[in-house]
């Protein structure tokens, strides 16, 4: 059948229907079918072909549509991966521990949330650098950052081998891998690596790169970072690492557990072996280095010490360093801990060593109710003229980082060891003369009835004695003549805190419902050696950054508490009752010490014990508070000794080490020695007085008596 190109233009603009033509019974294609103007069925092979050609380019153009839909969102998908290459994490993980300075400058402590020690790469061996580029990456200074040569040798020899054989990744992927990335094997966790490795590339040098990958890699056995590696291997310094040794150690990496030299010597020596070969390919060694290295045995030896002497060294001390630089400074604990700043402080190491030896000697503490849990406590040491805090341990037993520290965060009431701070103060500063007579009596306040511990009342007693003796109701008895006002203004101004509640007499022995901690004690008794002047206490004096920017510094702040007339009064009655008083377990031969004790009883009916023990002490260059107790007070746990038997003691212990290297000063205040003499001798001489008026009371009632007698007898009639 055929037709002229006319007819095919004519007929091919009408179609009618599609029919399945079929040759010899199978059905072939399906066409178009179509009548010429004869009438006749005209099948048109040339149009099929032609719609095959336009179907043909279609596909063509939705593949190249396809692929820029792919090009388009592959290029955004990088340039979000690109944009979001933050190496800022890397730099945290990177710094060196942060320091702890004393007062004289010098490094006491470091601490850090790295799991590695940091070794400058000047202190690295060549040959240590040279293994470990030989082995895991040996084109580390040509590439930057990806290894694209590396990649395609990886992929042809694994393909050859039918199993993963050899990687592609550089040492700077392998440092992104383990400082910045999950573990996790995902595509986008690669395509993060990739452009992170360049963005490391970007902002350090190779020098530094490598630096930090030795730090931070893992070498089996617990040993994050090459300085442990050599400490746990080798028990050695980086820097003293053998060609051999450092060859180990960087063969190790590849499979730290399975290559650790304890489990597998023989496999890690093998290794070794592998590196120091490929040390001797990449030039790094001659044949004959090559050669002896092989042939020099390993020997294990593990360090005793721990890599880094200072870490972790006065822990209390320094959990509240970190405290006041986040809370005063508001630096947070992660930066602290992460970017190798050094802060300067008011530690004296000799104090605090004193202070933890102290408190390292369990025979030095009360024993209370309970032997399953420890009777805890918390000291400080403040310099009064500076208020800085010269030394510090806030409990017994384990220590646990950033965990309770009962010298700074505790809240407890004070007992008598408030009575100079609420009561006494302001009535000196009313005018009260120490010897000045206070009620010694059973008597009540309302519903308020205080007693003296002794049971023991006087009638009247000076003021000194009230406060040498520590008697309660001449205490209250006083604060209730001043006023209750005027007892919380002096606390205030002692900066001690008190809540609404606390405004009645109970305050006077230290009833609150918050409490104090030594610390804020301590800062409230330097006023009394400090002419009547309080520094806010403080331990941090500066901090720098890891650059050595200064980044905080300590500003004084002090308050005019009393008069100097009025400290005077006080510390004659505050030695006297360390010399003749209550507190004579916390004197310190060769020193003049002033300070009060505090106890304050188990809350519980039917229970006679003790929930609390408090010092609060001070020489002229030194102040020192001490609290002891239960954390939790039951009736299975309280002390039975009150706080001349038990914190009084400690603070005497501490204090007679932290001032052997001061020169002893004196407060130059009034001794109530005579003051107590004279009282005694009028005493006595009144007792002496009383008895001799029993003496002539006596002999007038006998003689009476005899005279009764006699005028009997005189009256007497005879009967007969």
């Amino acid at each position: 059948m055929a037709c002229s190109d006319d007819e095919v233009i004519s007929s091919a603009r009408m179609p009618i229907r599609e029919y399945s033509a079929t040759r010899k019974g199978r059905l072939l294609f399906n066409r178009r079918v179509f009548f010429n103007k004869k009438g006749k069925i005209f099948l048109m092979k040339h149009v099929a072909d032609g719609k095959m050609g336009v179907q043909m380019r279609g596909l063509v153009k939705l593949g190249l549509i396809i692929i820029l839909a792919i090009v388009v969102l592959g290029a955004g998908s990088l340039l979000y991966f690109r944009q979001g290459a933050d190496i800022s994490h890397l730099e945290n993980n990177l710094q060196q521990p942060t320091g702890i300075y004393d007062l004289d400058g010098n490094l006491a402590s470091t601490i850090t949330a790295n799991k590695s020690e940091g070794v400058a790469i000047d202190e690295i061996p060549e040959h240590m650098k040279q293994a470990v580029v030989s082995i895991e990456d040996h084109r580390f200074y040509e590439h930057h950052g990806i290894d694209y040569q590396g990649i395609i040798r990886a992929l042809v020899k694994n393909a050859k081998a039918g199993s993963v054989v050899e990687g592609g990744s550089t040492l700077t992927q392998q440092l992104v891998k383990i400082t910045m990335l999950e573990s996790d094997r995902t595509l986008k966790r690669k395509i993060e690596e990739f452009f992170l490795a360049q963005e490391v590339e970007n902002q350090y040098t190779k020098d530094e790169i490598l630096e930090m990958y030795l730090n931070q890699v893992y070498f089996g056995h617990g040993a994050w970072g090459i300085k442990k590696a050599a400490n746990i291997y080798f028990s050695k310094e980086v820097s003293e690492l053998t060609v051999a040794e450092g060859a180990l150690l960087a063969g190790v990496i590849n499979l730290p557990s399975k290559l650790d030299p304890y489990k597998n010597l023989d496999g890690a020596v093998k290794r070794r072996d592998l590196v120091l070969s490929r040390m001797a390919e990449h030039g790094y060694l001659t044949k004959d280095e090559e050669a002896a290295a092989k042939k020099d045995s390993v020997t294990l030896l593990m360090g005793e010490k721990e890599a880094d002497p200072l870490r972790g060294k006065y822990p209390y001390y320094v959990d509240h360093v970190l405290s006041e630089a986040s809370s005063k400074y508001g630096i947070k604990l992660e930066e602290l801990l992460s970017k190798g700043y050094k802060i300067y402080t008011t530690l004296d190491q000799s104090m605090q060593q004193a202070t933890e030896t102290v408190y390292e000697n369990d025979a030095n503490f009360p024993v209370g109710t309970s032997t399953e849990e420890l009777v805890q406590s918390g000291a400080v040491l403040l310099d009064p003229e500076t208020g800085g805090i010269k030394a510090l341990v806030g409990g017994r037993g384990k220590h646990q980082f950033m965990g309770f520290n009962r010298a700074t965060q505790l809240t407890r009431s004070p007992g008598s060891s408030i009575k100079p701070l609420v009561v006494y103060t302001p009535a000196v500063e009313e005018g009260y003369d120490i010897t000045d007579p206070l009620k010694d009596e059973k008597m009540s306040f309302g519903e308020y009835e205080p007693t003296n511990l002794s049971g023991e009342y006087k009638g009247e007693v000076p003021m000194y004695e009230a406060v040498m003796n520590s008697l309660n109701v001449p205490t209250v008895w006083l604060l209730n003549e001043i006023g209750i006002d005027r007892g919380l203004d002096s606390l205030k101004r002692f900066g001690i805190p008190y809540d609404k509640d606390d405004r009645n007499l109970s305050i006077a022995l230290g009833g609150m419902k918050k409490g104090v901690s030594p610390l804020q004690m301590a800062g409230a008794f330097s006023a009394f050696a400090n002419e009547g002047e309080r520094v806010e206490t403080h331990a941090i004096v500066r901090i720098e950054n890891a650059d050595g920017k200064e980044v905080a510094a300590w500003k004084e702040k002090s308050t005019k508490v009393t008069s100097v007339g009025a400290v005077d009064k006080m510390n004659a009655m505050l030695l006297g009752t360390v010399e003749y008083g209550t507190a004579k377990n916390a004197a310190v031969s060769g020193y003049e010490i002033a300070g009060k004790t505090g106890s304050t009883q188990v809350p519980i009916e039917g229970i006679s014990g003790v929930k609390d023990q408090w010092f609060i002490g001070y020489s002229p260059s030194l102040v020192g508070a001490v609290w002891a107790g239960y954390d939790k007070t039951d009736e299975k746990h309280y002390l039975t000794t009150h706080s001349s038997q038990g914190s009084a003691l400690i603070f005497q212990k501490i204090m007679s080490q932290a001032l052997q290297n001061q020169a002893a000063q004196s407060f130059k205040a009034q001794d109530i020695g005579p003051l107590i003499a004279e009282q005694q001798a009028i005493i006595a001489e009144q007792q002496e007085k009383d008895e001799e008026e029993k003496r002539r009371q006596y002999w007038i009632d006998k003689g009476n008596e005899i005279r009764e007698g006699l005028n009997k007898w005189r009256d007497w009639e005879v009967p007969w």
